[in-house]
Parts: C-alpha cells; sequence; structure tokens
C-alpha cells in the first residue's frame, strides 16, 4: 500500500517509520528542507511519560487571573491577540476546567504517553540512536509550603492513575539533583516521577529519519502543500507546489498547520497555536548542571540536561502565528535556570528559539479515523508531542494498516468534538 505522510516534524517521522516497518511505500512531504525544524527543533526535551497532565484543570482559570498580573508567567497574551479563533479556543479550554473532564481527559493522555514509553523502549533496543537520552525521571520543585500542600491533589491523581511518583524533602531533592543543593534554601520540597526522561528530539528524528530512508522512505522535502482534493468519501491527491501526488492512504501530521489545510474538506480541528520559547545553552560547570529534568512549579519552566547542554522552555503564549523572538519572553525563562542553577550554562551563548504547540481544548491528541475512509490524522499534541511520539504514530500506522491497535481508541479521534 502507497502512503503519503503529510509534515517531517517527530510526528511525522515516526508515523512514516512505523508505516514503512509494516512493509508499506511511504512518501513524507514538507514545505521544509530538513526534518524536525519547526516545533520539533528545540521544545523543552521533556519526555514526559508520567507528568502528563492536561492544561485545562480545576483552578486553572483562577489561576490564569493571578498569571496575568506577574512580571514573570507561565502564560501571556494581550488583548490584541485575542481574535476570534483565540477565544473560541479558551472558551472550549475553558470548558475542560471541571473534575470530570479533567479525569478524563488525564487517562486519555496517559493512555498514549505510557504506551509510547513502551515503544520507545523497544526501538532504543533496536536502534542505536544518538539523541542525547537519558531515563533518570522528572523532579517538580515547590518554592513554597502552599505549592507542596496543593501538589496532593496532583498526586491523588497519579495514585488513581498507578503512576510511580514519591513525594520528597529537600534532602531527597538534592539526591537526585545534586546541583540544588548550592539553592537548597530556595525550595522547600518536590514531587518526583522516575519513570520520566530526557531527549533532544531534533537529533532523535533526523537519526530516525535516516532509518527510514533505509527502509525506503521518500522524503519530498521544500514542496509546499496547497490542498487536499476529495471525491465523495474518499481523498483522490494532495496538490502541491510539485503537481498533485497521490496514494492508497493520506496521514496529517501537520500540527499547527493541519486546521487550515483541513477546513475546506469540512473536517473542524479545534487546535491553537500556543506559543513556547526555549534557551539552549553549552555547559559551563558540570557540578552546577541538572542529571535530568527540573521542573520550577511556580513558573512552570522545565530545564532539562543534555549530554553537554542544558535547556530551559516553557511559557505558554497565545499569539496566534506570531514567532518573534521577544526579549522580555527570554527573560523570563532564562530567571528560572539562572536562580535554581546559577553557573551551569553559559547563557551568553544560548540559542534563543520559539514555536508553536498544536494545542487542543482537552489537551488530548487528535489521532485516527476521519469521515475520509483513506484519511488519517495524527495531531494536536500540545506540549508532548515529543512524549507521545512513538505511542501516537504507532497507533496511528496500525490504524492505517486496518490493525486493532495495542490500546484503547476511544476519546482519541476527532469524533469526539462532534459528540
Amino acid at each position: 500500500m502507497n502512503v503519503l505522510v503529510m509534515g517531517s516534524g517527530v510526528i511525522g517521522v515516526t508515523t512514516a517509520w512505523y508505516l514503512a516497518r509494516a512493509g508499506h511505500e511511504v512518501t513524507v512531504v514538507d514545505r521544509l528542507d530538513t526534518p524536525a525544524t519547526e516545533t520539533s527543533y528545540a521544545n523543552a526535551g521533556m519526555l514526559s511519560f508520567d507528568y502528563s497532565t492536561p492544561w485545562g484543570a480545576p483552578g486553572v482559570p483562577l489561576k490564569a487571573v493571578k498569571w496575568m498580573l506577574q512580571d514573570i508567567s507561565p502564560l501571556y497574551f494581550s488583548p490584541g491577540d485575542l481574535d476570534t479563533r483565540a477565544l473560541g479556543w479558551m472558551l472550549k479550554m475553558l470548558g475542560q476546567c471541571t473534575a470530570e473532564a479533567f479525569e478524563v481527559n488525564k487517562e486519555r493522555m496517559l493512555r498514549v504517553a505510557r504506551y509510547s514509553a513502551e515503544c520507545f523502549r523497544e526501538l532504543n533496543r533496536e536502534l542505536s540512536l544518538d539523541y542525547d537520552m537519558r531515563m533518570k525521571g522528572t523532579l517538580e520543585v515547590f518554592r513554597s509550603h502552599r505549592e507542596l500542600d496543593a501538589a496532593a491533589k496532583d498526586v491523588a491523581v497519579l495514585e488513581r492513575c498507578n503512576v510511580p511518583h514519591e513525594m520528597v524533602d529537600v534532602a531527597t531533592c538534592i539526591r537526585h539533583e545534586p546541583a540544588l543543593a548550592n539553592v537548597q534554601e530556595k525550595i522547600v520540597g518536590g514531587l518526583y516521577l522516575p519513570g520520566d526522561g530526557t531527549g533532544d528530539c531534533f537529533k532523535f528524528t533526523n537519526a530516525l529519519a535516516n532509518e527510514c530512508r533505509k527502509l525506503g522512505v521518500v522524503f519530498r522535502m521544500n514542496t509546499e502543500i496547497l490542498s487536499i482534493d476529495v471525491v465523495g468519501g474518499r481523498v483522490m491527491s494532495v496538490t502541491t507546489s510539485a503537481g498533485a501526488l497521490t496514494a492508497d492512504k493520506y496521514v496529517v501530521a501537520l500540527g499547527t498547520y493541519a486546521p487550515a489545510l483541513l477546513d475546506s474538506i469540512g473536517i473542524r480541528l479545534p487546535i491553537y497555536p500556543l506559543k513556547g520559547y526555549s534557551l539552549t545553552m553549552p555547559i559551563l560547570d558540570e557540578r552546577r548542571a541538572p542529571v535530568s529534568t527540573v521542573m520550577d512549579q511556580k513558573y512552570k519552566v522545565a530545564v532539562t540536561r543534555f549530554d553537554d547542554r542544558i535547556r530551559v522552555g516553557g511559557i505558554a503564549e497565545i499569539a496566534g502565528f506570531n514567532k518573534a523572538l521577544t526579549p522580555k519572553r527570554r527573560g523570563a525563562i532564562e530567571f528560572s535556570v539562572r536562580d535554581l542553577f546559577p553557573g551551569a550554562g553559559d547563557l551568553e551563548r544560548a540559542e534563543f528559539w520559539t514555536g508553536l504547540r498544536p494545542m487542543t481544548p482537552d489537551s488530548v491528541p487528535i489521532l485516527g479515523e476521519t469521515r475520509y475512509d483513506n484519511l488519517v490524522l495524527n495531531s494536536g499534541h500540545g506540549t508532548l508531542g515529543w512524549t507521545m511520539s512513538l505511542g501516537a504514530s504507532r497507533f496511528v500506522a496500525d490504524v492505517v494498516t486496518g490493525r486493532t491497535p495495542d490500546i484503547d481508541p476511544d476519546g482519541l479521534s476527532v469524533a469526539r468534538y462532534h459528540r
């Protein structure tokens, strides 16, 4: 079977990998010249298999109001950014901020993320890919006893979902992350999730793309996708800047660009481009650097360790498709690494980057079948595209192939928005 995969980020490339492994002829098409050069390029680097949690949760609306009053905040927007699309998405997201919706969405996210963890273990046994992988857990640190007490609700959810975790005191935080001894007066405790890891998504995606090529996958780069052409209940072709491309089946893995392409054929995806930022810097002092990922709970900023680099990432900015690198936002994410790991990285040589996360209102990706019998979706992974990549793509490849997926598909397709 011939399959056309639209998009060459980590989602598109992992989809191509599983389809090629299943024996299909696969073509990947993208307007860029190299895989993983947009949202997959410099994300926070966390493999949050157990830290996966919805953005919409009880108490979030009130927190959002407080965040807007802070100089350093996890969330930014201005009235000029709130167009009809942004307001519609925000209202849908606020509708998910109930205890009942949170429980449903958390289970769906963990279903995909923990399956992805299994897929990563399998792939790492099969291939020796160089992507700075570390499996040393995530440590969420709390700066106040109020934050620590509030974590009880999160811990209760982890227990119900059977997620391995440990509430730890300052001494144990330092045992997991020795560099925190330098700033121990700034933290009061932490939440440790041993099942999480770290890795460079860009390096991983390009290494796996090379393995895909060995299996015969064709990458048609520098090719802009213009439209999807349908007749009745089937896709007949995809019009591109290089002409029409045809296949037996088609997979849309275009992240934030998927809604614009699919609107014209009647598929409405409630995906918004939530802007995030990162800094990547060489290590100056190994003793002052993190071992794995440390999440600064107050500011929702992750400080992540690669082999010889530190990456710090965070912020949710509602700004449409604006990719401007705002100096003020750099200062906001720079604060956490300066404050928790002073002297660890060379901030003068840091690469400042921004990317657009494809966020759904419920934080659950949109996977699987559509109203067209040969069109399948793999999009809407939000901040967890790197984490969910292998699990989501293996699931989608099974759907394309007609094989029963290893995980329950309930609540993962676009149909959940039309019930």
